[in-house]
């Protein structure tokens, strides 16, 4: 029984130990072994099993793969003395971990150090190149084009630089005073820029003034084009209307020649008979409840109504 005992105890101290020594290196990680916080040997970068001497060794883990910065958004004036907010962003990865462990000892820390050399990098680009600069990265034309006030294609103006070269010097400029921490600054890009709020209310002010300049340009063009839609209209009805007009008079020409040639065959037919039938249609028009006629009893004109009564 007391030799089971001492077995079972040494069981569980071998156990103790074994699992003491034993760690695990994954994909993502790797591992800074320190004695007595004192470095032991090479950083181990290759996942699997690895063993260490228990309780005098201690395994130090850091991030192998990409880790993200996320900067505080600050207020900068541009070259042309614009003031503006930029917003950037940044991955970094710890490429030697045991600077890294010496200098910064921590993620946290190293945020830190990456706001103090990051931030004035970018400041310094953004102070040294105009708004126009920071904005855009080349001189392509636009897709869509924008009309200006007086009715001609907006130019823009040409940049040198562009926002893509400034990221780049950012990083340039960032990259060797983060080497001695052991961090590698894969990239950094801009998230995001805006105006602050004093100049944003001016520029949304004049956009909108431009804008309603560019309305009243377009209502006016569109009035001046309904006019003319108009004129051309009331000329094509003058048109039409001249044309049956002159149709009507053709036609009605023509009526009046051949009722004067029908009379006039009548009337060298039968002379009597024809001057009979004309007076008739004189008595009808002339005879009616409107007029009034004052003739003396020999006279001509009723020389057909004295026949009548006889």
């Amino acid at each position: 029984m007391k030799n089971k005992g001492i077995i079972v105890v040494f069981l569980v101290v071998a156990a103790v130990l074994v699992y003491n020594a034993a760690y695990i290196v994954n994909e993502t990680e790797q591992v800074v072994i320190t004695q007595f916080g004192r470095i032991i040997g090479e950083p181990k970068k290759d996942p699997g099993l690895k063993f260490k001497i228990p309780f005098i060794q201690t395994a130090n883990y850091f991030a192998k793969n990409l880790l993200d910065w996320d900067g505080d958004a600050g207020q900068i004036p541009t070259l042309d003395k614009t003031f503006i907010w930029v917003d950037t962003f940044a991955r970094w990865k710890i490429v030697d971990p045991i600077k890294f462990f010496q200098t910064v000892n921590n993620r946290f820390n190293a945020v830190g150090k990456l706001n103090d050399i990051i931030d004035p990098a970018v400041r310094n680009f953004i102070t040294s190149n105009s708004l126009i600069e920071a904005v855009r990265k080349s001189n392509r034309t636009l897709e869509t084009a924008e009309i200006g006030p007086e009715g001609q294609e907006r130019v823009y103006a040409t940049i040198s630089t562009g926002r893509e070269k400034i990221t780049e010097g950012i990083l340039v400029q960032a990259q060797p005073k983060l080497a001695p921490f052991g961090i590698e600054l894969v990239d950094i890009k801009i998230k995001r820029i805006n105006y602050v709020e004093e100049v944003r209310k001016s520029v949304y002010g004049r956009m909108i003034a431009e804008r309603n300049q560019i309305a009243e340009k377009f209502r006016s063009e569109g009035k001046g084009e309904a006019q003319k839609i108009l004129g051309d209209k009331e000329r094509d009805l003058q048109e039409i209307s001249s044309k049956a007009y002159r149709s009507a008079q053709e036609i009605k020409g023509k009526a009046d020649a051949e009722a004067t040639g029908i009379y006039a065959e009548s009337y060298g037919a039968d002379p009597e008979f024809y001057s009979f039938v004309q007076t008739l249609e004189i008595y009808s028009e002339s005879m009616n409840n409107s007029n009034t006629l004052i003739l003396s009893t020999d006279s001509e004109f009723l020389k057909y109504l004295k026949g009548f009564s006889e």
